[in-house]
């Protein structure tokens, strides 16, 4: 499970950079590029070949931080 802290560690913003867009660190690569591209129905390893500043365990750490998110929005989440 990642945990809120975690992500601040991968998806960062900083107003020199897009001018604060939330962004993969250590790249200029906006978090809505990667979700657009999952939400249009392709994979994380297509988004990864496009933009290969972006770390795979970057990528799979936030899909798997959204699911978390989501499940918690909707009271499926189960306590740990």
């Amino acid at each position: 499970m990642i945990i809120p802290s975690q992500i601040e560690d991968i998806v960062v913003s900083d107003q020199e950079v897009l001018g604060g867009t939330p962004c993969f660190i250590g790249t200029r690569v906006p978090l809505t590029t990667f979700l657009d591209h999952v939400e249009a129905g392709y994979s994380p390893d297509r988004f990864l070949r496009g933009y290969s500043s972006v770390q795979r365990d970057h990528a799979k750490a936030v899909l798997e931080w959204l699911s978390d998110e989501s499940r918690r929005s909707v009271g499926l989440a189960v306590a740990s």
